[in-house]
Order: C-alpha cells, then structure tokens, then sequence
C-alpha cells in the first residue's frame, strides 16, 4: 500500500538514460543498505513506457494543466466580464463552487487511477524505489542510479546548499536570506527631501510600477518563464538534456539559492580529456527565452571546455520567477557550486553569456573579480532605451520608473566594476538589442556597453577624438569598413600595445588608467582604435543565430 501511495504522489518519470558501461558500479563494491540496483540499458527502451492507464490519465491532468494556466493568464478579462454581465452574485457563485468541486474529485480520481498505472509497471516501480533510497540516504551510489532517469525536477534532491561554503557560515559580509547585493539606482530627482507628503504623492506611480512590473513586464522580459511556452518547448528540452547526459556525459544538480529558489544545473566536465581547454570552465548565461538544454552551451561544448549551464529562476526545473534580485542569487549559487563542489579556481572560470544574460555574467564578474574572463555576446549596456523601444512614447515615465524599480538590468554599471579581460560580440544584423532597425548598426546597444567600458578603463584615451574616431569604427558594417578606418588612421598595433605595457608596468594593472594624457590628439585615435578592436568582434548574424565553436575566443589582455 506505501508503494502504491508513492506511485500516486510520485513525479511524472519521462526518460531512462542508456547507462555506460564505465559508469556501472564495479560488482566488488559492496552496496549500501538503502542502495539498490538500477536496470540495465539492454532490458527497456530507454524513453520510459507508461501503461495505457497511466498514460491516458497523464493526458487528462495536462490537459486540465494547460487549461488552468490559460484561465489564470486571462482571470482579469474574464473577472471583469463576469462583473459586467452580474455573475459575480452569491446566488450564482455557490453553484459555480459546487462544480468546480466536483471537477477537483474527479481529476484527483484520475491520479490515483494514473497512481495505479504506475504501480502495475516495473519501470516505474524501479525508479520510486531509486527515488526514496536517495532521499533518504545521498549516497553517490543512491545518486549515481538516480541520475539515469529524467523526471519532474521538484522531486529531485537538493545537491548543493548556499551555505554550505564554511566560509559563508563564517562570514557576516556574505549574502543573506534577503539576498545578494546588488547595484541599486540613483533617485530620479536627487536632492529631493524625502518627506512623507512626497512619499504619498509618488505612492500611486508606485503601485503601478509594481503591478506592471509584475504583471506584464517580467513575461515580456523573460518569456521563457510562462508556462504555456515550457508546455509546447518540451520535447525538444528532453531531447536537448538526453543529448547532453548521453553524449557529452553531462551531471544534473539541484542547487538551493539563498532565497529559496532551486536551480537546475548541467555540467560537463572535460578536465580528463587531452584537450587543454577542457581544465577551464565556462559558466553559460542563458537568453530571456533559453535554457541550458538548447541553448548557448553549445558553443564552448564544441569548442572542448568544461560547461556549466544553468536555467533562469522560473524556467525548466528552476523554480522562482527572474527578477533581478533572484537571477544574482541564483548566478550566486551557481558559481559557488562550481569552486566548492566542482573544485575549479576562480582563475579556471569564465563566463559566457548570451543577450539577457549579460546581466547575470556582469554581475559574476563584479562579484567575483578573479574569474578568468569575461564573453558577452549580443548583450546591452542598459535595459531602458530597449524597453521604450517596443512601448509607447506615452508610457516612457512609467516604462523608466518600472525598469529602475523591479527590472533594473544595469550590465555597462556592474562591467565597469571588473577589472579583468572582457570581450564583446556585436551581431551586425541584430533585431532584438537595436533600437530602431536591425540594419542601423549604430544603434545596437552593444555599441554603449563597449563605449561605457573604454570610457571607464581609458578615460584620457576616450576623449574627444579618440571617442569620435570609436564611433565611427563602430559605424562600419563589415569587414572591409573597419578595415579602411583602421587603416586611414594608420594604427601601429606593436607601438600601443609598448605604450600600454610600459604604463602597466610602471602603474599597475588596476583600472581606470590614465594613459594617454600627455598623448597627441593622432595617438589617442591611434590607442581607441586598437583597444576598439582587442575588446569587440563583429558576428555577421541574427540575434539567434547560435555562435559558432570558432568565433569563441578568449578576450585579449596585455
């Protein structure tokens, strides 16, 4: 009876991975007492073969699954439609509650028929056993077994803790159940006293700026948090993952963030293969529709470095919603699981990110300021003038004071907190992070994040000339463009990089420097160019067009 009480309550089971040979335990090995025998690869089809009860009942449940999430998205209209129309009365809600009753036994009389399916077949009866034996004991073994089977990743055990680090029990200066520090924004009208009468009076604008934020704001930000798109991107996320642990001998982890949000994790690790690269590892940012599973993890996979992939707070298994206080801590305790758990050193680390992702990867980097390097690909400086770009001209108050309250996405602001090497990666054709047409190159806001970057590392650098002469290097749309302004200026590469070594030398590597004071007007033109060039590539795509293993590079440094 507790077996089949476990089938009911137990999470839907959609994979069996096909186990390696050299991941088996040897047979010398005694076993724990909780551990038990996984199946092997040549006795079931490795995707899991529900019966047909619990097959059918699984289709009602996600069925009525869908339904719900849709009369959850549309609640206010139908609310407001209902009020309208007068059925909002007692005498006519009372009935509506005896059938929405009714409806609730009869789908929970469906789970325990779907309960019943599973308690019939061995599959499934094998992977409860499995489930239970690791929660109650952790065991590698316990885990090892676990780890063949891809199911409802609530039911998943935890792997990893946020304090688990002894330096964070230790420590007053770490984050705290409220959260990780973050960059907060200036007053919009600075000087201003802040008496309760101004508190009242900026109390309206609040509310709304909560309620949009909230509301539609975070789905037009983070789509891939909605559940109808997860629904429908399903089977190509457990293809996406089935590749990843089958193929590339990928590990998937739980780890709980500071603020009680679960992350789903992927690690590959490429430390045992003959490649030199495989010693570092790239933490990948995902996009505000990816996820780990299909996403920009591709690229260093392919190009032979360890990975750690990581879904959004709300997206896939990870549990949440992706305001920016929950994407640092989540950003938090995944790059903590890689130097504590996974055993790489700051120095091994890099992170990558692709578009909205950014944030995350700067965010590491200004928390984290010996990690290897920094890669952003179609990344921005700032969130607000992409936000007023798709709403109306009318809104632009509420639009700024939204952003900056609940979604402030400050990237250039947390960059210029890091101090080692960074590269940018424009996509020329960009439709998304450009603010009037994907063939305006000028107005990509790649192009202010580089800006904002060399202004705060090389500010004599980036004066008058030396700024003008970036723009219009930024301005050219192939090869050939940048090529003539590089050219037209005669850029002697050996001569800048002996002028920034020579003031390294004598003054350090911490930025901001202040090279090119005493320079002329032709050599400040000269040295912009040049570190133009070392911190931005140009990638003649889309915004989604997945980043080839070639065009991952390491930033320059000196």
């Amino acid at each position: 009876m507790a077996k089949l009480l476990s089938c009911v309550l137990g999470p839907r089971l959609y994979k069996i991975y096909r186990e390696r040979e050299s991941e088996r335990a040897p047979a010398s090995v005694p076993e724990t007492p909780t551990a038990v025998t996984a199946p092997h690869s040549n006795s079931w089809d490795t995707y899991y073969q529900p019966r047909a009860l619990e097959k059918h009942a699984d289709s009602i449940l996600a069925l009525a699954s869908v339904f719900w999430s849709i009369s959850y998205y549309s609640s206010p209209f139908a609310f407001f439609y209902l009020y309208r129309k007068g059925y909002l009365s007692l005498s006519k809600v009372v009935p509506f509650s005896h059938y929405a009753g009714t409806l609730l036994l009869l789908l929970a009389g469906v789970a325990c028929l779907r309960g019943i399916g599973r308690w019939t077949n061995p599959q499934y009866r094998q992977f409860i056993t499995i489930l239970e034996a690791t929660h109650r004991n952790q065991s590698s073994e316990n885990k090892r077994q676990l780890a063949n089977y891809n199911f409802d990743f609530r039911s998943w055990p935890v792997d990893f803790h946020w304090e688990e680090p002894s330096s964070r029990k230790e420590s007053r200066g770490g984050p705290s159940r409220r959260g990780v520090a973050l960059l907060r924004p200036e007053p919009l009208h600075r000087g201003t006293a802040d008496t309760l009468l101004n508190r009242v009076k900026k109390l309206p604008c609040q509310i709304t700026s909560y309620l949009v934020a909230h509301t539609l704001g975070r789905r037009m930000l983070y789509p891939g948090s909605v559940y109808l798109l997860q629904k429908a991107l399903m089977p190509v996320l457990l293809q996406g993952q089935a590749r990843l642990v089958e193929e590339c001998n990928g590990r998937r982890a739980k780890l709980l963030a500071c603020d009680g949000n679960e992350i789903d994790t992927m690690f590959v690790d490429r430390r045992g293969t003959a490649e030199p690269q495989g010693q570092k590892l790239v933490i990948c940012c995902e996009g505000n529709a990816g996820f780990y599973e299909v996403g920009c993890v591709s690229t260093p996979l392919e190009a032979g470095y360890s990975v750690l992939g990581w879904n959004h707070p709300g997206f896939a298994g990870s549990t949440g919603v992706p305001f920016p206080q929950n994407e640092a801590n989540a950003m938090d305790v995944v790059v903590q699981f890689a130097i504590h758990r996974l055993g790489f050193q700051p120095q091994d680390i890099i992170i990558y990110a692709w578009s909205i992702g950014g944030f995350t990867a700067t965010w590491a980097a200004m928390s984290y300021p010996d990690v290897s390097a920094v890669i952003l690909d179609a990344s921005f400086d700032d969130l607000v003038p992409l936000a007023l770009k798709v709403m109306p001209d009318s809104w632009r108050g509420l639009v700024t004071r939204t952003v900056r309250q609940h979604l402030n996405l400050n990237n250039a602001e947390q960059l210029c907190r890091y101090q080692g090497p960074v590269l940018l990666i424009r996509r020329t054709k960009d439709e998304i992070i450009t603010t009037t047409v994907p063939e305006d190159i000028t107005s990509n806001r790649g192009n202010d994040l580089l800006l904002k970057l060399l202004q705060h590392r090389y500010p004599r650098v980036m004066a008058d000339e030396g700024l003008q002469v970036v723009r219009q290097w930024l301005e050219a749309s192939s090869q050939l463009e940048e090529a003539s302004i590089y050219s037209r200026w005669e850029v002697e590469e050996d001569w800048c990089l002996s002028v920034l070594r020579s003031y390294q030398a004598e003054h350090g590597p911490d930025f901001p420097w202040s090279v090119g004071e005493d320079m002329s007007a032709d050599g400040r033109r000269q040295l912009a160019l040049f570190l133009a060039r070392k911190h931005m590539h140009n990638f003649e795509a889309t915004h989604c067009t997945p980043l080839p293993a070639q065009n991952f590079q390491m930033p320059w440094h000196l």
